[in-house]
């Protein structure tokens, strides 16, 4: 445009001819002619008008560009091969052949690929973001696993998962090895990598699984508890990635291939009995690969990690790391929750209140609005009860409305067979209140299947000794109750001259002549039996023995 401007001045202006602009611009007349025969046929002269811009000049002078002429080969779809190359095993080179197919004399396999590039670059900007030292870490497990054997003897195998972590500035990495990606593995893997890089950075941006961000978001994600609690023992800030947004974290998506490559791969073909065995194996190659020179620049991940983030990094606490998992439960009328199939007692002023419970590997802490009300050892997953004493009523007047008799009363207006299977159920508890959640479901079912179809369940289930709220529930729902009780079948005793009977635990050895008379006296006595594998009233059914 600046040759075209000038061509348009000298002509107007300055009166030049077209031979002595060509000399003084140093191009050709045709040209020059060219540019003044589209400026008279646009309407342009000298001085152009001040609201053109270059742009606009050129779509007058140039209404029509070689570029904008129509083609006589038709264009790929190229929104429909960008969104076809995203699917698994998909190429170019498969979307030019079906191209191909629909338009024999369209554009050859060069110049397709060539006119897709161009699209794909006029999609997105890629930001280059320059890191602080010791300001973000960024995390992530890898896609791949590796697999352990954890029985020699059946040669059962379970998968291994391969975290990462890297740091921004240095990109130093660390990865290990565990059997999940819970929040106890996203837990632990980072409160590793922190020992590991002997400080902790300012932020973590992990991806957005279930096990980190419960409810996603891109302005206020909800953390979960456990790895909220995990990041504030180190003070570290956590700002997850946006979903669907792996460019948020590009230095731990970078970093996962490389540990794909240079671990996961390396170790493809060898075979762990053990997970420290392959911690041991991942660590010594971890090491290989932080040690690894740049190939562009001076150093590696441990050189530049010791001269830039590691001055950076904050120190560790103090205290170990525990990792905690929370949870909230209700107070039942026999003052315990429930975590993780065992018991455990509060206050009984607490009954009917929802707590938060803190649980460890060793302790379970129970929390009212930020007080802790209780606190146990951890207990097995065996559906018994750790009950502190202080937290019992002095006597069950104290306690309310709820003493044992109350649920007998109850279970009386029902029928005698409820108020047996209710009181056993009771006595069979180290105290009566921990029977109470069992004796609630038993007698609440009589409101969806009646008083009377409750108390012939009951009957049933105390023949079967189901004590026990699935017990009577599963009876009522397979009706059950409405079937008569099998009777307990006829047995017939056996006696043979082989067979020793109770009086020769208790007949002193040497009476060998008393116990036979005792052995030929029961023939005689017993006027209902099986004798040598006959039926009663055999023809042979006297006689002894082989």
């Amino acid at each position: 445009m600046r040759m075209i401007k000038e061509v348009l001045r000298l002509h107007h202006s300055c009166g030049l001819s077209n031979k002595q602009i060509s000399k003084a611009l140093g191009c050709s007349r045709g040209a020059v002619s060219e540019y003044l025969h589209r400026a008279e046929a646009a309407g342009l002269s000298w001085p152009l008008p001040n609201e053109l811009d270059d742009e606009q000049i050129e779509h007058r002078l140039f209404p029509q560009l070689p570029s904008e002429k129509p083609r006589g080969k038709p264009l790929p779809d190229f929104h429909y091969m960008h969104c076809e190359l995203k699917k698994k095993g998909v190429t170019l080179i498969q979307l030019w052949a079906e191209y191909r197919e629909e338009h024999p004399d369209g554009y050859g396999q060069s110049q397709f690929c060539e006119l897709y590039s161009r699209y794909r670059k006029n999609l997105n900007l890629v930001m280059r973001i320059e890191h602080k030292a010791g300001e973000k870490a960024f995390s992530d497990f890898a896609g791949k696993t590796i697999p352990i054997v954890i029985n020699n003897q059946t040669g059962e195998v379970r998968l291994a998962h391969l975290f990462v972590c890297t740091l921004g500035a240095s990109n130093f990495t660390f990865a290990d090895l565990y059997w999940d990606e819970s929040t106890e593995s996203w837990c632990d893997g980072h409160a590793e990598a922190f020992d590991y890089f002997e400080g902790c950075p300012k932020f973590v941006i992990p991806d957005n699984p279930k096990p980190v961000v419960t409810k996603a978001c891109p302005y206020e994600p909800d953390i979960n508890p456990s790895f909220a609690q995990m990041a504030a023992h180190y003070g570290v800030a956590v700002t997850p990635a946006r979903v669907r947004k792996p460019k948020d974290k590009a230095k731990v998506e970078a970093a996962v291939g490389l540990a794909t490559r240079w671990i996961l791969a390396v170790l493809r073909n060898r075979t762990f009995f053990s997970l420290a065995e392959a911690r041991a194996a991942v660590r010594e190659l971890l090491d290989k690969l932080n040690d690894r020179p740049f190939k562009k620049i001076p150093g590696s991940r441990r050189s530049h990690f010791e001269s830039i983030d590691k001055p950076a990094l904050k120190p560790l606490p103090m205290v170990p790391y525990e990792f905690a998992n929370f949870k909230k439960a209700s107070v039942n009328i026999d003052y315990h929750i429930v975590y993780d199939d065992h018991f455990y007692s509060v206050p009984y002023q607490f009954r009917g209140e929802v707590v938060e419970v803190r649980a460890t590997a060793t302790t379970v802490e129970v929390f009212r609005r930020g007080k802790r009300i209780a606190s146990h050892p951890r207990g097995l997953p065996d559906y018994k009860a750790s009950t502190v004493l202080a937290h019992r009523p002095k006597n069950h007047q104290q306690y309310g409305d709820w003493p044992p008799e109350r649920f007998l009363d109850w279970a009386k207006k029902v029928g005698p067979s409820t108020a047996a299977l209710t009181e056993a159920v009771m006595v069979r508890k180290l105290y009566p209140e921990l029977g109470y959640r069992t004796c609630m479901g038993i007698l609440r079912l009589s409101k969806t299947f009646g008083d009377i179809r409750l108390e012939a369940a009951c009957s049933r289930a105390l023949a079967i000794r189901g004590f026990s709220y699935k017990s009577v529930k599963s009876i009522l729902e397979s009706n059950l109750d409405q079937r008569p009780l099998p009777e307990k079948p006829h047995q017939l005793s056996i006696v043979h001259a082989n067979i020793r009977g109770a009086s020769a635990f208790t007949t002193p050895a040497n009476e060998e002549h008393d116990y036979a008379n005792s052995s030929n006296n029961r023939h005689n006595e017993v006027p209902e039996i099986i004798r040598n594998g006959q039926s009663p009233g055999s023809a042979n059914g006297t006689e002894g023995g082989s």
